[in-house]
């Protein structure tokens, strides 16, 4: 794998931050000869200019950055044997949504960071090379960004969601008076909740009424994760709406990375429909 940082100034966040790119390099090769004797490169594919990747953003959870999804699992592995380039944007704890403080991170992820991605790095353009995944806080962060522009991605993979925009409305305003929930100073207020930006419930009847095609959804949780219940009530929210969504409880396991480290490899492995080679652009 070729793993970097990259940091630069977002003109929407008004702030340097950074980004963690992982390319699956290791299945490539330049053909010219110079391969270690002990390697083979008979199932190598080509590098060649211009080649892009199918790309799958991957949403870290609260307290981190986008480093920590590659420091405590094998993800890295598992992009390398799927063939796709992962993208890993550091957003603190701000749930993935524009915030009451002033930064607009849901319009820096779907706006602006795409646009930089595509531009300077291999990533294929288009729906169907656009994926995201996320875990903890990024779970709820990518359901939201499934559900809020349906129009970006192919499919959608929350793992132990339910921190941050929940489709149940409820749980939203118990979720404001938590003592320790930065909710409160993130998002917006009790009165001013229901139809906002932020009402994930309003965004999902409104793709049911208009007819809106949705990416695919997949939900994952730990049997004995203590958001258990809030993850399952959003899907079970989608699936009485209608939505096709696929749901999976994990026997014996936590809110942790022992889980997340295996729920990584099934979604890129099983529940992405990726195509698990590089786009080459015709000759």
């Amino acid at each position: 794998m070729a793993i970097l940082r990259y940091n630069f100034r977002s003109e929407i966040l008004g702030i340097n931050t950074n980004v963690t790119i992982c390319y699956p390099t290791a299945s490539l090769t330049t053909g010219l000869g110079y391969r270690h004797p002990m390697l083979k490169s008979e199932d190598k594919m080509p590098y060649e200019p211009g080649m892009k990747f199918q790309t799958v953003y991957v949403l870290h959870g609260g307290g981190e950055d986008d480093t920590v999804p590659y420091r405590y699992t094998r993800l890295e592995q598992y992009a390398e044997k799927n063939m796709v380039m992962l993208v890993s944007p550091s957003v603190n704890d701000s749930l993935y949504m524009n915030t009451t403080y002033g930064y607009k991170y849901f319009d820096y992820l779907t706006q602006e960071l795409p646009m930089v991605v595509q531009s300077l790095f291999a990533s294929a353009v288009g729906k169907e090379n656009t994926f995201v995944i996320g875990m903890a806080m990024g779970g709820n962060g990518a359901l939201g960004l499934g559900l809020m522009r349906p129009d970006l991605y192919e499919a959608v993979v929350d793992l132990s969601g339910g921190i941050g925009v929940t489709l149940d409305r409820e749980e939203y305003v118990r979720s404001l008076h938590w003592h320790f929930s930065k909710v409160r100073d993130t998002l917006l207020g009790e009165s001013e909740f229901i139809g906002s930006e932020h009402d994930l419930r309003w965004f999902a009847e409104k793709n049911v009424a208009d007819g809106v095609k949705v990416p695919q959804l997949f939900i994952g949780v730990g049997e004995e994760d203590f958001i258990r219940d809030r993850v399952h009530e959003d899907y079970a929210i989608l699936k009485q709406l209608g939505y096709n969504v696929y749901y999976e409880e994990a026997e014996g396991m936590k809110h942790d990375f022992d889980m997340w480290d295996i729920y990584l490899d099934k979604a890129l492995t099983t529940w992405l429909p990726l195509k698990r080679e590089p786009i080459y652009e015709p000759k």
